[in-house]
């Protein structure tokens, strides 16, 4: 399927894509300050320089956007045209991502992964629930978890 625009606007409206401070970033983190959770912003020092790291906790919280990272959810389609572009390019950011939580790991640092799913879309659970249950975690032991939007 032929794109709906030309080269030149596609390139310009994909490359002001952010990759820090998106909503779903900006509304997770509003949600936990209001309930008195205290971050860091994009660490450098810390593997994946997470969008929030809470110290106290040894927390990392990563905000992914389903169609960046390749979620297996009803957010993500692989665009029509310059599929090998767009393959080669998923495929690398999940391979980072499996990077990143693997030297997290090594360093006993735990990880929460929030989906854009889970705050959009048709099977999301909304913010609030995504707030409880980050909540929960965050003052849990568990070292590794996945809130995402239901199939």
């Amino acid at each position: 399927m032929a794109d709906v625009v030309d080269v030149r606007t596609r390139s310009r409206m994909m490359s002001g894509i952010r990759d820090k401070n998106t909503q779903p970033e900006l509304a997770v983190r509003r949600g936990l300050h209001a309930l008195g959770f205290r971050y860091r912003l994009h660490p450098k020092e810390i593997p994946g320089k997470p969008d929030l790291w809470l110290p106290r906790y040894s927390a990392a919280i990563f905000v992914n956007g389903c169609f960046w990272h390749g979620h297996d959810c009803s957010l993500f389609k692989l665009p029509g045209t310059r599929q090998k572009f767009w393959k080669t390019k998923i495929e690398k950011n999940r391979t980072r991502d499996a990077r990143v939580e693997e030297l997290l790991a090594r360093r006993g640092l735990r990880q929460l992964d929030i989906w854009e799913c889970a705050l959009r879309g048709p099977g999301r659970i909304g913010l609030s629930e995504t707030l409880v249950q980050t909540a929960e975690w965050l003052r849990g032991e568990d070292v590794r978890r996945t809130i995402r939007g239901t199939l």
